[in-house]
């Protein structure tokens, strides 16, 4: 749970750097209290060492430690260039789907997160969710330090019901997976964030006073854990008795407040020094409690408010625990409002009041906790281990890209049930013929209108058996093997898209997430092969084709170019990035969608072709039509022809700069064609299918 500001650490060992010691010596001058001091030298001469010996893998490892550091010191340029670096070298490492990538994106997000950057960081960590369901087991620790940091985030961008219950799953996790729960610091930290997060819900609720009672119980177990576990000088135990002074302080128990809060910045000194935000902002809590306790008189019975603060300054008291190097902020998130659902209860939870917007995959996953959750934990419990749920397959809210307008059709609330062969031949029917009984409209939504093609066979919810799923959308119920090239070339990317996208909510048995998974690790040597298909379409249409038609005066020639070649480098970009990390490029009707959010996401390759790409087509008209269908009169082909032109050679020449930089070409050639012989260079197959293919 990233104690003593150390990160979740990438385990790639190498000969070359080492890298054990390394960790070693970090955690010798954490536990001495020396990481105001000492931290930052040890973390640049590793990294240093690491560069200087060419170990790819030891670099990664003091990257994320360098995460660790900088964002507990608050110094927030260097986290983003850190956090920069971590993902371009992960991605170049080609370690998307393992445990290290999962780890360094937590990581990442956890900075960005903590550098005030939101939208970065919860994209970063739906990108680690993704990747943990597939490659961490449901009951790894690092699936609670993910969701507890996820809270924060939702604290932090006003959604506390949502962390709440990201802290809920975090709690869950911990508590099944620890031999010693009872000795358990990370579950005392949750406790903390929980208490913490629970006061940001009385602050929203009518029954205030059962919050604050739930939140002194949560502080208490938390300082009850740390001590139980010898851990009152390490600084989570800071964490905790600021929680514990902030509870105080909501309960106009002031004094209390100020003896916990002076305890917790004394220890934060002896951690971190003076110079860490959490040292002031706690300093500043205990200043306010103080002040508050000697202005309180016998006769006070006014409720108790926090000083008067604005902007940034509004959760000081929530960011007693601030995030320094170890001191995790105690608040946390939820995707969800409706309460957990436990195993004993057949009822569904309350059904969550109606919001003005709400996401498709938001509302399938918010009505499987209300329905679907409470269906699986009664009649068929013996199989709720089994059986995997979530939302993928056709439908705009499977890319997430749904919205008012979508609603008019296949929309509302509904969710997959996936079993094995063998648990659909027992259940399948008969859950199938329950998930029908569940209520039809939700929050506000349904019943679904759905068109012919999602009906029947082609139904997009409800219950199917893992083959069956993936054959409907792909033709086959597994991926192909790495031996067989052939049959993933007629695996166009749209139906690869249908197959990996959207979310899995739960897979405790894992089936269908490691099927799924299959479909998003397209073989190497199958990426490369596309990667030079989609060079030579990109300079037989763009470079070749389009100047050559628009010069004979042939429009509907010149504009077909165009579109062949916006294809071809959308696909691309996709390829770059790698469909393991970032999904693959869906059909025509969101691609642009998919371009533009893939731009904005830390650490993707060509950001900049979306823009480039939207430009060419604005200017097609003229160029090809001299703007008559566009108003424009028939001025200015000329100028929108050369336009247009200098538009696709600077794409092609950012892609040839990619190729180089990521080691797939040593040709500074941007006529894109003379890059195919370097990318197929670097296919180890020799299935002919994979080289030089005319398009």
């Amino acid at each position: 749970m990233g104690g003593d500001g150390k990160e979740d650490r990438v385990n790639d060992s190498t000969d070359a750097f080492d890298e054990d010691r390394f960790l070693a010596e970090l955690d010798a001058i954490f536990s001495s209290h020396r990481g105001a001091t000492d931290a930052e030298p040890s973390i640049l001469q590793a990294l240093a060492d690491a560069e200087n010996a060419g170990d790819d893998a030891g670099t990664l490892t003091v990257l994320n430690e360098a995460i660790g550091f900088y964002r507990s010191q608050g110094r927030n340029q260097d986290v983003q260039w850190m956090v920069q670096r971590a993902l371009e070298l992960g991605l170049r490492m080609g370690i998307t789907g393992t445990d290290a990538w999962t780890t360094t994106l937590i990581n990442a997000a956890t900075g960005m997160r903590a550098a005030g950057l939101h939208d970065q960081a919860e994209d970063l960590y739906k990108q680690a969710l993704e990747s943990a369901n597939a490659t961490l087991s449901p009951t790894d620790r690092r699936m609670a330090a993910l969701h507890n940091n996820l809270s924060m985030l939702y604290s932090e961008t006003g959604r506390p019901r949502q962390a709440l219950a990201e802290l809920r799953a975090a709690l869950d996790i911990l508590e099944s997976s620890s031999p010693d729960p009872d000795h358990d610091v990370d579950i005392a930290a949750t406790h903390a964030n929980m208490a913490l997060i629970l006061l940001d819900v009385a602050a929203q609720s009518s029954e205030s006073d059962e919050y604050l009672r739930q939140a002194d119980h949560h502080a208490l177990t938390a300082l009850s854990l740390y001590r139980a576990a010898g851990a009152e000088h390490e600084s989570h135990y800071a964490s905790a008795l600021a929680a514990m002074a902030q509870v105080s302080y909501a309960r106009g128990l002031f004094d209390d407040a100020v003896a916990f809060y002076g305890k917790a910045l004394a220890l934060i000194e002896e951690c971190y020094g003076t110079d860490a935000d959490s040292y002031r902002v706690t300093k500043q809590n205990l200043e306010d409690a103080r002040l508050r306790a000697g202005k309180r008189t016998p006769d006070d019975t006014s409720s108790p408010a926090p000083p008067v603060q604005s902007g940034d300054d509004r959760r000081r008291h929530d960011d007693a625990a601030a995030d320094g190097p170890d001191i995790p902020h105690p608040t946390d998130e939820v995707p969800h409002a409706t309460s957990r659902v436990h195993a004993s209860s057949a009822e569904p939870a309350a059904e969550p009041s109606a919001p003005s917007s709400i996401s498709g995959l938001d509302l399938s996953r918010r009505y499987w906790e209300a329905y679907g959750k409470p269906l699986l934990d009664g009649r068929y419990s013996r199989f709720r281990d089994r059986t995997a749920v979530g939302l993928v397959g056709h439908g705009s809210e499977c890319y997430g890209f749904d919205d008012d307008i979508s609603h008019d059709h296949d929309f509302g609330p509904g969710f997959c049930l996936w079993l094995t062969a063998e648990d659909y031949a027992v259940i399948g029917a008969d859950l199938q013929h329950d998930y029908e009984g569940l209520p039809e409209s939700f929050m506000g939504f349904g019943p679904r209108v759905r068109t012919p093609r999602a009906q029947g066979q082609g139904r997009r919810v409800g219950v199917f058996e893992i083959g069956d799923f993936f054959e409907s959308l792909t033709g086959l119920r597994e991926a192909p093997s790495a031996d067989k090239p052939h049959e993933w070339l007629m695996l166009d990317e749209p139906t690869l898209a249908a197959a990996t996208n959207g979310r899995v909510f739960r897979d405790p048995y894992g089936m269908f997430s490691r099927t799924r998974r299959g479909f998003m690790l397209m073989p190497d040597d199958v990426r490369l092969s596309l990667i030079s298909r989609r060079l030579g379409m990109m300079a037989q249409s763009g470079q070749y084709n389009l100047p050559r038609m628009l010069e004979r005066g042939d429009p509907a020639g010149a504009w077909l170019s165009i579109g062949q070649f916006v294809d071809a480098t959308s696909s691309l970009v996709f390829l770059l990035n790698n469909p393991a990390s970032v999904g693959y490029l869906p059909y025509y009707k969101w691609r642009f969608a998919a371009l533009r959010r893939l731009s904005k996401r830390m650490g993707s390759v060509l950001p900049q072709v979306a823009a480039g790409l939207e430009d060419i087509m604005r200017l097609s008209s003229a160029a090809c039509y001299a703007g008559v269908g566009f108003g424009e009169g028939g001025k200015g082909a000329s100028t929108s022809m050369a336009a247009v032109r200098k538009h696709v050679e600077d794409v092609c020449a950012d892609v040839a700069s990619e190729l180089r930089r990521e080691g797939l070409s040593e040709s500074t050639e941007t006529f894109l064609e003379w890059q195919r012989p370097y990318v197929e260079s670097r296919i180890t197959s020799d299935s002919p299918l994979l080289r030089s293919l005319e398009d």
